[in-house]
């Protein structure tokens, strides 16, 4: 649904000429547009601008992947990563977003500047070791694709208001149930958002490839 407001959006930036303005011979505006809010409204930026300054980014951050290892905002320091919401034992939508995120695994491997984030939406089943289990019996490459586990008021104060993963993303009623969502959301190396895109949709998920090497080129 997001990735239909995000064209709806641009859109509407194209023709009222509010959002996409001509960049001078020195400047050039950035191929993606940038999210700060949970409308996702797009917003056009010279990489690097003055106007990026104060603007919407994940705040710092404290986990557990399934190595037993610490990851942080440093962890994901001038990298392009890729954040989801899952539990590994979701019969549902996890093994299909699972199945796309491994393409984008697949694609990067051998890029150190792309990662995965996949935070566990149910941390106190989810313990290292289970994490560790999931990653072996799905191929998982840890030094690619962090599965992480942590306090679980971090993990959905994050999801909700960071990532903003409960607005029309999942399933969210009150503080008590688990916000689940099949959305991938793209994060560029100064830890902006620069996209969002259906985790169970073959061309969406293909979409997120594209963006990725163009956001390598910024």
């Amino acid at each position: 649904m997001k990735k239909w407001l995000n064209l709806i959006n641009l859109c509407v930036a194209l023709c009222t000429g509010t959002a996409l303005a001509e960049p001078s011979a020195k400047e050039a505006l950035a191929t993606l547009p940038y999210y700060g809010s949970a409308e996702f409204t797009p917003h056009w930026f010279t990489p690097n601008s003055s106007e990026l300054v104060g603007f919407h980014q994940i705040p710092a951050f404290s986990f557990i992947d399934q190595q037993g290892e610490s990851v942080t905002q440093d962890t994901v320091k001038n990298k392009i990563y890729v954040a989801s919401f899952f539990f590994t034992s979701c019969p549902g939508i996890c093994p299909r977003m699972k199945s796309q995120l491994s393409k984008v695994q697949s694609e990067f491997i051998d890029d150190g500047d792309v990662m995965i984030v996949s935070h566990s939406i149910q941390p106190a089943n989810d313990t290292v070791e289970v994490l560790q289990q999931y990653a072996q019996k799905n191929h998982i490459n840890a030094a690619k694709w962090r599965l992480v586990t942590g306090e679980r008021e971090q993990i959905y104060s994050l999801a909700r208001n960071a990532y903003f993963a409960n607005e029309d993303l999942g399933e969210y009623v009150s503080n008590e149930d688990f916000l689940h969502t099949e959305n991938l959301v793209l994060v560029d190396k100064n830890r902006h958002i620069r996209g969002i895109y259906n985790g169970l949709n073959n061309t969406s998920v293909a979409n997120l490839i594209v963006d990725i090497k163009q956001l390598m080129l910024e």
